[in-house]
């Protein structure tokens, strides 16, 4: 047989013992996956609720990073009020008189007190990929003191060396409570999740961490409602009579009268006539 022939035939055969291999390979993984419930990833994951209309399976507490940073932005028209009192019954009282007249020396103002609404989002629909090169590490200590920077080194130090199951760190970003850290290569993420807990020496000391399968999710559908904001009243049609600084002092010392149904105020915006205003709401907010 011919030199060229010879090393052809070695290039088939050392192609067919590696294929071979990578069956073995795909026929553990297929085995390790049909092992797992059905409905299941076949490793760890962080257990966290998830919110459907307002509340949570075995009636437990949403995270405050779920809507810490939900923000909601109501334009002010021109000649408008937004008062937002201590106690939802005062606002409630205010609103039971439509119309409020202040009698002024010179002048009378009437403007109309109606409520406010603000678009909530009731309902969102997410769709969830698990991520193959991705990873969550979570279950870092309160007392933990070591800048995100520093943090942030130590860890893709650890996970990026293969005696710890890692691999090359390509991309990493700290998030609410938790490191996301993506590799280079794929199986490494696969890897880690199935190891699960590691204990990373991390400001002099053996932490244990979680490695958990990072979700990728992609909002498919949102419904919003216009839902009334329980403290708050928007005042309408103020005449332009009085400069801002004036008239926000007589819309205060006005509705925070018990008289007139009125209580403490916790806040007053005036947009006066040829302007506009910009309110913003949060979770916070009430």
């Amino acid at each position: 047989m011919s030199a060229p022939l010879n090393a052809a035939l070695h290039a088939l055969q050392e192609e067919q013992a590696r294929l071979k291999m990578r069956l073995q390979e795909l026929q553990q993984l297929r085995k390790e996956l049909g092992d797992a419930p059905k409905d299941k990833v076949p490793f760890s994951v962080p257990e966290i609720p998830l919110v459907f209309r307002g509340h949570t399976q075995q009636d437990r507490e949403v995270p405050k990073s779920l809507v810490s940073n939900l923000r909601i932005h109501c334009p002010l028209l021109e000649g408008s009020a937004l008062i937002t009192f201590d106690d939802p019954k005062v606002a409630e009282q205010v609103l039971q008189q439509k119309e409020h007249t202040i009698n002024m020396e010179e002048c009378r103002l009437r403007m109309q007190a109606q409520p406010l609404e603000l678009p909530m989002v009731t309902t969102i629909q997410v769709s969830s990929q698990l991520s193959g090169q991705r990873v969550l590490v979570s279950g870092f200590p309160s007392s933990l003191r070591l800048s995100e920077e520093e943090l942030l080194d130590k860890l893709e130090i650890f996970f990026g060396k293969t005696r710890n199951g890692g691999g090359d760190v390509e991309f990493r970003e700290l998030l609410q409570g938790s490191v996301m850290l993506g590799f280079a290569t794929d199986g490494v993420a696969q890897r880690l999740c199935r190891i699960g807990q590691f204990r990373v020496p991390l400001g002099g000391q053996q932490v244990p961490l979680r490695v958990s399968p990072y979700v990728n999710g992609e909002i498919q559908n949102v419904e919003i409602r216009l839902q009334p904001a329980p403290r708050s009243v928007l005042v309408l049609n103020i005449p332009d009579i009085l400069d801002g600084p004036e008239l926000h002092d007589v819309l205060e010392v006005h509705f925070q009268k018990p008289t007139r149904g009125g209580g403490e105020i916790e806040s007053l915006t005036v947009v006066p006539q040829g302007q506009q205003g910009l309110a913003v709401f949060t979770s916070e907010s009430g």
